[in-house]
């Protein structure tokens, strides 16, 4: 018989945490060796415990969010691989955990199957994405970057430096009502739902200056 997959589970919440662990214990191949709640606590034990996959949450508590926690542990000699498993499907969210090293990238949506044959693909090092991330992934990759107008360019500007949509407005002699319609566009332009991940999406794409 051989041995099983080694697993380290992180996930800021302990239910999820808990219910990951009971789902796991199903399978005869797939042993967590350890469980973390935050981004440091996974780096840590990674480079302690040598599990063969870390599967990791993006959006962790305080502390270090799970891109820069999957940066660290593959960074490392012999990194484990690194199995993202989140809520998050946006163009921002999946290009910047594979940049950090990512192996795969699931959403916690999947069903059991799914997730362990992820978690099998993810320790022969292969690539394992869901389905709609894999989608994402497929566009991205056919279609151009994303044009900006001046407009929409100088709003990501402003957006970045912190300023709220009246203040915007203000700087740039718009009403308030163009900034938001401006947003709208640019949000489904960088694939995000945030002013955050519009920045972060912006920055990634060298788009700001």
């Amino acid at each position: 018989m051989s041995t099983p997959i080694g697993l380290l589970v992180c996930d800021d919440h302990a239910v999820v945490r808990a219910g990951l662990l009971a789902l796991l214990a199903s399978t005869d191949d797939i042993t967590v060796v350890a469980e973390a709640g935050s981004g440091e606590e996974a780096v840590a034990l990674a480079a302690r415990l040598r599990p063969q996959v870390v599967l990791m949450d993006l959006q962790l508590g305080g502390g270090i969010d799970g891109v820069e926690a999957i940066r660290r542990i593959t960074a490392a000699p012999g990194a484990p691989y690194v199995l993202v498993l989140t809520t998050y499907d946006t163009d921002a969210d999946i290009t910047r955990a594979i940049d950090a090293g990512a192996t795969g990238y699931l959403l916690k949506a999947e069903r059991p199957d799914e997730l362990f044959a992820a978690i099998r693909s993810a320790a022969l090092g292969r690539t394992a994405l869901s389905a709609p991330v894999a989608s994402r992934v497929m566009a991205h990759l056919r279609s151009p970057a994303p044009r900006l107008t001046a407009r929409e360019l100088d709003i990501l500007a402003r957006l970045a430096e912190g300023l709220g949509n009246r203040e915007i407005a203000r700087v740039l002699f718009i009403s308030e009502a163009t900034v938001k319609t401006h947003l709208g566009r640019i949000y489904d332009k960088l694939g995000v739902d945030t002013r955050a991940g519009a920045v972060a999406a912006a920055t990634e794409r060298r788009l700001l200056h």
